[in-house]
């Protein structure tokens, strides 16, 4: 009878761990704030990585390799920080270019900021390398495979001026 109750117990346990984990996860990626605040927050920090992309590359063209690691690192640690900028319900085409399809596709869309931060981290672990040729290599890539691969499915493309 003993071997029952302790098979009980740990099933008890495991169901428990696995409600906290999810309670944790959620929590963490969908972080209390209005729809307006994400939106606000999402935009400032897409401004942040597109200056940091403007300096990655002007420093690349200039051959100062070292010098994009502080950029390269802000990309990595900000695309950490897309997903939860995308709770559920802050679709607005008013005010901002985010595609339905993000809360439609929301595996395919984290796992597109994923591979933000993991093309941000091999840029800044070649940069670190004082590396020029595959820094050149990644940043001549970044666009399209980095970039591209949220914003062509995920965002609708800014209007022409």
């Amino acid at each position: 009878m003993r071997p029952r109750v302790m098979f009980r117990a740990t099933l008890l346990m495991l169901g428990v761990t696995a409600l906290t984990l999810a309670a944790c996860r959620t929590t963490a990626q969908t972080p209390s704030m209005t729809a307006a605040e994400a939106i606000d927050a999402r935009q400032k920090l897409m401004k942040e990585q597109g200056k940091a992309w403007k300096d990655i590359q002007d420093k690349t063209k200039a051959g100062q390799i070292a010098a994009i690691v502080p950029d390269a690192e802000k990309l990595a640690s900000t695309s950490k920080q897309i997903p939860g900028l995308f709770p559920e319900g802050s679709l607005n085409p008013d005010k901002s270019l985010a595609k339905p399809e993000i809360w439609q596709k929301r595996a395919d869309f984290d796992a597109a900021a994923k591979n933000l931060e993991t093309w941000s981290v091999k840029l800044r672990d070649a940069a670190k390398a004082n590396d020029a040729e595959q820094t050149q290599a990644i940043v001549k890539d970044f666009g399209r495979q980095a970039c591209g691969t949220c914003h062509q499915p995920f965002r609708v493309p800014p209007k022409q001026q």
